[in-house]
Parts: structure tokens; C-alpha cells; sequence
């Protein structure tokens, strides 16, 4: 409907609104896709496949003293998972801001969603190719395919506060985590059928992984369309800066305005903490229990998909905990769990997958939550008008800035050779960012940014 026919067209205000809100509902729908289709990727490749494949085929191409020498530099085998994900966190963060700040200049989120979804999908289905000691390449596709993801989730998040009013964004936002676990647990399905069963499709173990890798590629690349198709862009008054040039002074800006809602700023930096041990445990599991806990590859599939069951559960129950209790107090009740949760994974036995899956099914439990909370949360937060570039703050907490604890992670296994001690230092950040979190008075958060305070937050 244009403009000038909504303005004549008093006697249906009711139809048009009947028809904006079927809009609404139909990008709702939309955007919940991509994050069944980039899920996927989350699940099959970062939490299951890639660790322990990249450090068998780094332990594959090293030395007699277990280190390998990318441009040069002594990395223990083992260790090369952890750091290749710090430097796409690195990377990521030198490209977000400018994507944030493109996005808001043009309006034009679409486009950019596009190019993030297909580098990180092709860079995925590239992962086939890995074999024999090719650590390098396995190193660089996860690289590029993870700052992908993460520059791509900057402008899927940014558009929550335009497709949700304040009192549906954390159940829009829970709907959202739920659909991608759903996928993250079928695809894991078919991922299991294809890997414990390698022999009988004529394949090789190390081939069935690397099929599992390149076919979330293409889930990825498939299922982007529907977002693509269904999210619309909404027009702004250009200012003609270039947003290359202006991305990284755009996030200066953007920080230099959170100085005027330091409320804003306050939960951003609890977010950044005990986010950054989530997705620690998130992209370290795999590689915890294969090397350190003696588990086979069957158990960790089979731990992952209850982890990706309960999650659906786990991300639907918290949003109506947050219904009644508010989003804040559920959040810290999930971190609660979390520092439980690592404190029994540093006393795990070997070779008991029984007590592997207790724990999977504790994470399964706040992990969707914890997250869609966390962004729902957020988005009450953003002045409106401002929501990608904010957004891109927030996505380098969420995965930008998660670098320090993967990098903690490999250097403790590099000083000590042991992951339970590498595990066990991620307590500090859901500590941290609870009592940080805990400081935030989020009510009055919401009114400093210029947004209606819902009834329970």
C-alpha cells in the first residue's frame, strides 16, 4: 500500500492494520529462517565436526614435538582449533563495524545479509576438500566461514526491533532459537545416520565427516532464501559518507553515543563477559570430550543432538519464564546453571558418556534461553533509529568479541597440556558477568533509551 493511499484511506484504517500486522507476522516468519538455515552450520560444523577433525589433521601434519608451524609460528596441534577461532573473531570485528554502519546509512540490510550467508555457506561446502594434513585450509575456510556467520547475525539481529513490538520481541526472539535448533537436531540426525553407518554408503570415516561439513554449506546457502525473500528494507535519508570509510568511525560514534545511555553500555559489557564463556563451551566441546574425556565420535554427535532437542524446549520454557519472572532474572538463573555446569565438566571421568550426556542435557536446558534473552533483552535497549549499528556492537559481544575465551582456552592446553584446566578457567566469565549483569537496573535502562517499558522485564 503506498503512502498516499494510507493517507486517503481513513474508513479501512482497521483493514490496513489487519494487513501491516499480516506483513509483520509474514517477516516474522521469514527471519526465523535464517536462523534455521545458519544454525546448522553452528551445530554440525563449530560445535561437532571441525574441532576435532582440524586437530586430527593438524596432529596429522606436525612435528616430533606435536607442533605445527603455520607463517612460522610453534603451535601445539591441539591448540590450533581455539586460536583459528580467535582470529575469525579478529576478523570479524574489523568487518562489522562497517557492515553496521552500511546498513544504516543505506537501509539496505538485505544485500549485505545476501553476501555474509553465501561467503560463510561457500566457505563451508569448501570444507570437503580438507584431507590428509591440509590444516592450513581447514584453518582459513573455518576463518572465514565463522567472521561470515558473525557479520551475518549483525544484520539479522538488527532487524528484531523492526518486526517485533516491545511486548513480542522475547518470544519472537525465542521462536527464532528454537527454529534453529530444530535444524541443528535434524540435520545431526542425518549427520549420525551418515557417519556411524560410513561403511555401508562405500566411504571412509574422514570422508563422511567431510561430507557432513559440506552439506551445512548447503543448508546455509538453501535456506537463506526464504529470509531473502520475506524481510523487507526500510528506507532512510541518505547522507552520502561512504560506509567503508566510515564503518570503523560509525562504531567510535556508536560508542561515544552508548556514553549517553551508559546503561546500555553497562549490560553491553556483562553480555560481553559471560557471553564470551558460552560460546566458548559452545566451539570447545567437541574437542573436550574427544581429547580429553576419550569419548568417540558417535557419543559427541549423539550429545550434541539432545543438546539441540532440549534447546527447543529450553528456549520456548525460558521465554515464558521471562514472561513471569522477566527476562533479567531468567538470564542470571541460566548463568547459575552454566558455573555449575563447567564446574562438573572439569570432574567428568573419561570414557563415561552417560554422565557426557547428563551434561549436554544441562546445556541443552539454557543454552537457547540464555541467548534469545540476552537479545531480546538488548533489542529494549537500542534507541530507535539505531539499530544495526547497535546491533553490531552487540554482535561483537555476542561472537565479535568472544576472542578471549577461546584464546584462554588454547593457552592454557599450550602451557599445560591439560583441557580440564582449560575448562575449568571459563567459570570466571559467567561469575563476572552475572554480578555485572546483576548491577543493571534494565526498567530504567529501557526508559534512558527512548523505548516503552513493558510490563515484566
Amino acid at each position: 500500500m503506498s503512502a498516499e493511499t494510507a493517507e486517503t484511506a481513513e474508513p479501512t484504517e482497521p483493514a490496513a492494520d489487519a494487513g501491516e500486522a499480516a506483513s509483520r507476522k509474514r517477516e516474522q516468519r521469514g527471519w526465523y529462517f535464517y536462523d534455521f538455515a545458519c544454525s546448522v552450520y553452528s551445530t554440525s560444523v563449530l560445535t561437532v565436526f571441525i574441532g576435532p577433525y582440524l586437530t586430527s589433521t593438524a596432529k596429522a601434519a606436525a612435528d616430533a614435538d606435536g607442533f605445527v608451524h603455520p607463517l612460522g609460528i610453534p603451535v601445539r596441534a591441539g591448540s590450533l582449533f581455539a586460536y583459528a577461532v580467535s582470529v575469525s573473531v579478529v576478523v570479524a570485528v574489523i568487518l562489522m563495524p562497517i557492515v553496521g554502519a552500511a546498513a544504516d546509512r543505506t537501509g539496505r540490510k538485505k544485500p549485505l545479509l545476501a553476501a555474509a550467508a553465501y561467503t560463510g555457506a561457500v566457505a563451508t561446502a569448501g570444507m570437503f576438500f580438507l584431507d590428509g594434513d591440509r590444516y592450513l585450509l581447514g584453518a582459513f575456510l573455518l576463518i572465514v566461514a565463522n567472521a561470515a556467520i558473525s557479520v551475518s547475525m549483525v544484520l539479522y539481529n538488527a532487524y528484531l526491533p523492526q518486526i517485533a513490538g516491545p511486548e513480542e520481541r522475547d518470544a519472537v526472539s525465542s521462536r527464532g532459537w528454537a527454529f534453529g535448533y530444530t535444524s541443528g537436531a535434524f540435520v545431526l540426525i542425518l549427520n549420525l545416520v551418515l557417519y556411524t553407518g560410513h561403511d555401508s554408503f562405500g566411504l571412509s570415516e574422514s570422508d563422511s565427516v567431510r561430507i557432513c561439513l559440506a552439506s551445512a554449506g548447503l543448508w546455509w546457502g538453501a535456506f537463506t532464501i526464504v529470509p531473502l525473500r520475506r524481510l523487507r528494507d526500510r528506507n532512510v535519508a541518505p547522507d552520502g559518507e561512504g560506509a567503508v570509510g566510515s564503518g570503523w568511525r560509525q562504531l567510535m560514534a556508536t560508542l561515544r553515543d552508548m556514553r549517553r545511555h551508559p546503561l546500555t553500555l553497562s549490560f553491553l559489557l556483562a553480555y560481553l563477559i559471560y557471553n564470551d564463556g558460552v560460546q566458548t563451551v559452545i566451539s570447545q566441546a567437541s574437542v573436550y570430550g574427544s581429547e580429553e574425556l576419550d569419548l568417540d565420535q558417535t557419543t559427541l554427535i549423539t550429545a550434541v543432538l539432545l543438546v539441540q532437542i532440549l534447546a527447543v524446549a529450553g528456549a520456548l520454557g525460558m521465554g515464558r519464564l521471562a514472561r513471569v519472572y522477566g527476562a533479567k532474572r531468567t538470564i542470571l538463573g541460566s548463568l547459575v546453571v552454566w558455573t555449575l555446569i563447567l564446574v562438573a565438566g572439569y570432574f567428568l571421568p573419561s570414557r563415561a558418556p552417560v554422565f557426557f550426556y547428563a551434561l549436554a542435557s544441562a546445556i541443552g536446558l539454557v543454552l537457547g534461553g540464555s541467548q534469545a534473552l540476552s537479545r531480546s533483552l538488548f533489542s529494549h535497549l537500542v534507541p530507535r533509529g539505531k539499530e544495526a549499528e547497535y546491533f553490531s556492537a552487540y554482535e561483537m559481544s555476542d561472537r565479535g568479541l568472544s576472542w578471549l575465551g577461546p584464546l584462554v582456552f588454547g593457552l592454557a592446553y599450550q602451557l599445560t597440556g591439560s583441557y580440564r584446566d582449560a575448562i575449568i578457567s571459563l567459570v570466571i566469565f559467567f561469575v563476572v558477568g552475572s554480578v555485572l549483569l546483576a548491577r543493571v537496573p534494565v526498567r530504567r535502562a529501557v526508559a534512558a533509551a527512548g523505548n516503552p517499558v513493558p510490563e515484566r522485564i
